[in-house]
């Protein structure tokens, strides 16, 4: 009897597509990484985005290149698209498997040393472990942030990020700590040794900023995380209500930072919503509030 055509592809198909099938059905967004755990260049339609690249973050839209273009983004957990002729060949040239933390709901600690494991071992919650060629993923449920180097030898990744896949690992997932939210945030500078705080003018509309007290601004972000948190029904409607009266307190002085607005996208994806949706609400709050 003769095959039908997905399944004589998937047959023929290169080993390493076999894992990156594997995880698709967990719903880990899967992408082949070439020589150098390095992802696969854009296509020359794509070269420097001129496609408005596969992130829903630019006013072009969405790339539809069927190739495997834009390194993290274009992470998969579609059959079709992992076992389509463009990817098949990327498969056959790949060294190994990556895949996108963040799009699984999960946030990798790359430990690089034995410093940096001694360190988590010391201050860290155990999670699931995996072993890497100098160190350990440590892997926890929930998604954040990525950042790199937020202390020797320990990078973050997960939204916008990928993580090579190393195998399933040991011990049980625990929730992501705030430990490791923490150390993507930035410290305040010190206060000056004598004299009082000066309200600094806001940018926009004459204001005085109160932000020179760390805790005003550290309290608002904290109960816009616990009020996205807390939603139970219209997560979405919630989000974009929370990021625009952030953003309306906050968004004139310049006192919010990459690591607040890193906050909010991952207590946002906590509760489901995605990168773009995330995006898209950041970007209409603004728009609305003229910034």
């Amino acid at each position: 009897m003769t095959q039908p055509t997905a399944i004589r592809r998937v047959a023929a198909t290169p080993p390493l597509l076999a894992t990156a099938l594997a995880l698709a059905a967990r719903t880990v967004p899967t992408l082949p990484l070439r020589a150098g755990k390095l992802p696969f260049g854009n296509c020359q339609p794509c070269a420097n985005n001129a496609c408005g690249g596969r992130p829903v973050m630019k006013t072009a839209g969405p790339c539809t290149c069927p190739g495997v273009c834009h390194g993290w983004a274009a992470a998969t957990t579609d059959t079709r698209t992992l076992t389509s002729p463009a990817w098949v060949r990327a498969w056959g040239q790949a060294q190994t498997v990556a895949y996108h933390p963040g799009g699984a709901g999960l946030t990798v600690l790359d430990l690089d040393n034995t410093d940096a494991i001694t360190w988590a071992r010391e201050h860290l919650p155990a999670t699931r472990t995996v072993a890497t060629a100098r160190g350990e993923h440590w892997i926890y449920r929930g998604a954040m942030q990525s950042a790199n180097a937020v202390r020797p030898g320990v990078d973050i990744k997960s939204t916008m990020s990928y993580a090579r896949w190393l195998g399933p690992g040991t011990g049980t997932m625990t929730a992501l700590p705030d430990a490791v939210r923490a150390l993507i945030v930035k410290q305040p500078a010190p206060a000056p040794a004598v004299g009082p705080v000066v309200g600094v003018p806001t940018s926009a509309g004459g204001g005085v900023c109160r932000h020179r007290t760390p805790a005003y601004l550290e309290r608002g972000i904290a109960m816009a995380e616990q009020q996205i948190t807390e939603a139970t029904t219209g997560v979405h409607a919630t989000v974009y209500r929370t990021f625009l009266a952030v953003l309306s307190a906050h968004g004139r002085c310049g006192c919010l930072t990459d690591a607040h607005t890193g906050r909010l996208f991952a207590a946002a994806q906590a509760k489901g919503e995605t990168v773009r949706h995330c995006t898209e609400a950041w970007t209409n709050a603004l728009t609305r509030l003229g910034l």
